[in-house]
């Protein structure tokens, strides 16, 4: 065997190796793409029984994947909560902050995410919006 077969035979057993690389993670994103396609319809759904402004399907699997993204990474944990109370507020800063009695359509949105794309924090996040003040005020 010649120094210019091994060279050849090296790149080509490379080269399929790379392609079957490409294969097996292609296969996937499409099996992940069709999953959050799936969930975002189910979302979309919810959010327009419930009288919600829906974006598109696209727009959520852009947003939330397969897995709900941000939304339900604990959505129950202390961080999660204080960036929740904070923005419910009156919109000013420093000693003028206060927070607000806000309507009880607020959080609907981010409840109806976790019952579609991770329900096993669902309990744990109601118990955080059963402790708001929340009214019918818009």
């Amino acid at each position: 065997m010649t120094r210019n077969n091994t060279v050849l035979y090296v790149c080509a057993g490379l080269l399929i190796l790379v392609l079957g690389a490409v294969a097996v993670l292609s296969w996937s994103e499409a099996k992940q793409t069709q999953d959050a396609t799936t969930k975002a319809l189910q979302l979309r759904t919810a959010m327009s029984a419930a009288g919600m402004r829906t974006p598109t399907t696209d727009q959520i699997v852009r947003t939330l994947g397969d897995d709900g993204g941000a939304v339900c990474f604990d959505p129950g944990s202390a961080l999660r909560r204080g960036v929740l109370y904070g923005q419910l507020t009156n919109g000013a800063a420093g000693p003028g902050l206060r927070p607000v009695i806000a309507d009880n359509k607020v959080v609907k949105g981010q409840l109806l995410i976790i019952e579609v794309y991770c329900p096993q924090y669902l309990d744990r996040f109601q118990d955080v919006v059963d402790d708001l003040k929340l009214a019918e005020v818009a």
